[in-house]
């Protein structure tokens, strides 16, 4: 109906301006004027016509009836369409060429300032959305400010809601000048059907869904309530997409600013952590050295037939037991801090191994350890105390999951590149659960055995840092021989650089 009555507006305008044109002709007639103002005259009808009606044809039609009525009024035989002159015919010809092609460029004249003054208005309004898209300070805001410039270019209602990753979802709906919080729900639901989305939009039973999408994931879905046509939604389109590209980048940059703060929290909370701990740890070595040393004093004073002597052991174990996790907490936050420099130097792995052995059988003199090295002797760049720590390390774990008549031991070996570490055991073994949390920071394992004293998790952790600072890899696993845990890193041969952990 509306097409009808833009056709027929156009029709009237084409009539009055070519009739106005054939009445001011008459006049010049009048006049005396030439005939060639007469063809000027409905040559400025045709402009008038191209002006002020929409589209092409009007103009050619225009041309084509100003042709008609100049031959019918103002050629002899006048009041037809014959003509005596055949010279005439040239002039029509002219006449509609001219017509025509005056009237195709005035057409596209009016067409391109339309189209710039639409491009300008939509860049208007982008640069107002991007001004005030850059001062939200939340999602919340960023919601707000989206819901109200839809609903203002297309005058329908418009909901708007965040489902991204760092905040609850956020739904603000926007009914004419007012503002409404809703309740999210199926948010799951929502994510579900937009992530996947292969079409434009989504038709939804009372609007029409646009996702706003980020580099990585979904961040928000725009709905559109269905009154509006969608032939308007698709003169708006451009436009639409730009507003929600602009949402998109002001969603991401908030995001972004939400993970650096948290970020920041979290690097502070692990800050104070490892002071917290650094300070313990100070405060409880010296305690403990002295407890072992008078624990060991008093052994060597009491008859070994005593039975405070198995108290005073056990007061000694448990001592160093804390002493090593002690040792081990302030190694982590030494790592932790880059304070640990690698020293490399050419070392036997036969004398660590060995140093690493002694000191594990001290602290359990019940335990045998066995040994197994390679015959060819040959020199491994690496920083010796560091690798003796490991390796106390992964025979401290294996004494704490075996029992004293269950075998623990050490071997090493040679490959062309690599000197392979080995501590197995024979006893619980590795818990599938348990598998790809070994070498986690404070992980612990929650199937072990009753009787099996508990450690706080770092041990491991530090033995990964530090072998891969040496260039080498570490692994846990179970063997495939018998039951039992086996651990394995390696180093490499060939000399690097001083390196730092």
């Amino acid at each position: 109906m509306k097409k009808m009555k833009e056709v027929l507006l156009s029709l009237l305008k084409l009539s009055a301006i070519v009739f106005a044109a054939t009445i001011l002709g008459k006049i010049f007639t009048g006049l005396g004027f030439p005939e060639t103002n007469i063809v000027v005259m409905y040559l400025l009808a045709v402009l008038l016509v191209a002006r002020f009606t929409l589209g092409y044809q009007y103009g050619i039609l225009s041309a084509v009836v100003s042709l008609l009525c100049y031959n019918y009024f103002f050629t002899e035989p006048y009041h037809t369409l014959a003509v005596n002159d055949p010279g005439y015919l040239i002039t029509f010809s002219i006449m509609l060429t001219t017509s025509i092609l005056t009237s195709a460029l005035t057409t596209k004249e009016k067409f391109l300032t339309k189209d710039a003054n639409e491009r300008g208005k939509e860049s208007q309004i982008l640069y107002r959305l991007s001004s005030k898209l850059s001062d939200a300070a939340d999602m919340e805001a960023v919601l707000k400010i989206a819901a109200e410039s839809i609903s203002r270019l297309i005058q329908v209602n418009v909901g708007c809601i965040y489902i991204g990753r760092h905040s609850e979802p956020i739904y603000i709906q926007q009914s004419g000048e007012e503002q409404i919080h809703r309740v999210a729900s199926d948010v799951e639901k929502i994510r579900k059907e937009y992530t996947n989305l292969r079409t434009e939009y989504l038709e939804e039973e009372e609007a029409y869904g646009y996702p706003v999408n980020g580099r990585e994931h979904l961040l928000a879905v725009v709905r559109i309530d269905k009154t509006v046509k969608k032939e308007q939604l698709l003169d708006k389109k451009k436009l639409l997409h730009s507003i929600l590209d602009n949402v998109s980048m002001a969603m991401e940059r908030i995001e972004v600013t939400v993970e650096r703060v948290r970020d920041r929290e979290n690097m502070e909370r692990e800050r104070e952590r490892a002071n917290l701990l650094r300070a313990i740890s100070h405060d409880l070595r010296t305690p403990l050295s002295g407890i072992m040393g008078t624990s060991e004093m008093l052994m060597d004073m009491t008859d070994k037939e005593d039975r405070r002597q198995e108290l005073l052991q056990g007061i000694y174990q448990d001592a160093d037991w804390l002493k090593s996790l002690v040792e081990n907490i302030l190694s982590l936050t030494r790592l932790q801090d880059g304070k640990i420099v690698i020293h490399k130097e050419m070392e036997a792995i036969e004398e660590v191994i060995g140093c690493a052995v002694s000191h594990v059988e001290r602290s359990f003199p019940d335990r045998a350890i066995q040994v197994d090295t390679p015959e060819d002797f040959r020199l491994v760049p690496m920083d010796a105390k560091l690798i003796e720590q490991v390796i106390t390390n992964l025979l401290d774990n294996a004494v704490k999951h075996t029992k004293p008549q269950e075998a623990i031991t050490v071997s090493a070996g040679y490959t062309e590149d690599y000197v392979v570490v080995s501590v197995r055991d024979e006893g619980e073994g590795i818990a599938k659960a348990d598998v790809s949390n070994l070498f986690k920071i404070f992980y612990t394992s929650k199937t072990r055995s009753a009787d099996v004293k508990r450690g706080i998790g770092l041990g491991l952790t530090i033995c990964e840092t530090v072998v891969k600072a040496h260039g080498g890899t570490i692994t846990g696993r179970n063997r495939t021989d018998r039951k039992g845990a086996e651990f394995l890193f390696t180093l490499p041969l060939a000399e690097g650089e001083k390196e730092s952990v």
